[in-house]
């Protein structure tokens, strides 16, 4: 069996749905994929929460903030000042070109408005992909540095391996992938010793999607956890992940 199909199986037996992204709006999607970068995901929540209670969160929230005044919002993201300049490039982006409209932009054929988002300053493929997988429900995979890193400890690629080989092999590998459990069922836990929290439902993580987005959204949520739970940098939790009888022997 193609082994990306088999740790696609193994995770979603062992862990169910994680519910990924957690957000209320395709917008606020956007906004988190561009205050992750080189952030934890605690730090965007809270960049997050602030746009939110100041009642920003939203295009026209947006486009109508002072920059310093938004830098100040989202200042615990880091990088408050790049990150501030993104979104506002972003606002202007949909505003030249899809009438400031999100389901118009979404309605562009993927490779085409994959290469316009790849074209604005600070975005790069993880964030456009991000944007488009979990806002607009386009069939792309989300590759992170969870992904890479899991992958080359089981020897699926090297380090030399590009962002869109690696996100080809599993869009290639996932595609008609059928062994998914229907959504609500009951995940069997085995016999794995610790589990991952995953989010609850949100607006945006139960949206009704096509099955191959659905099926790139669970598989990247699912290897995120890998990554933060057992995978680590340094002294990885092998034995207690659910991955570990595909480790190669060494």
């Amino acid at each position: 069996m193609n082994p990306i199909r088999l740790y696609f199986r193994t995770l979603h037996r062992a862990w169910g749905e994680q519910h990924w992204w957690p957000a209320e709006s395709p917008f606020e999607v956007i906004c988190g994929a561009i205050l992750t970068q080189n952030t934890a995901w605690t730090n965007v929540e809270r960049a997050l929460a602030n746009l939110r209670n100041a009642g920003k969160l939203t295009a026209a929230g947006i486009r109508a903030l002072p920059i310093d005044e938004l830098q100040q919002l989202i200042r615990p993201a880091g990088y408050f000042r790049q990150k501030s300049a993104r979104l506002k490039t972003f606002i202007c982006f949909l505003d030249e070109n899809y009438g400031g409209l999100l389901d118009r932009m979404f309605s562009q054929p993927t490779d085409a408005l994959r290469e316009r988002l790849l074209a604005l300053n600070g975005i790069g493929p993880e964030t456009a992909d991000s944007i488009l997988l979990y806002a607009g429900n386009h069939e792309v995979f989300v590759v992170d540095a969870y992904t890479r890193r899991v992958f080359e400890r089981h020897d699926l690629i090297s380090a030399k391996t590009t962002y869109d080989a690696i996100r080809e092999m599993v869009e290639s590998a996932l595609y008609d992938e059928q062994s998914k459990p229907a959504r609500g069922s009951r995940p069997r836990t085995g016999k794995i010793a610790s589990l991952p929290t995953s989010h609850p439902p949100s607006a945006m993580s139960t949206t009704p999607r096509s099955p191959v987005s659905q099926r790139y959204n669970e598989f990247h949520g699912l290897i995120v956890q890998v990554g933060k739970h057992f995978c680590a940098k340094s002294a990885p939790k092998c034995e207690e992940c659910p991955l570990r009888p595909y480790l190669p022997v060494k």
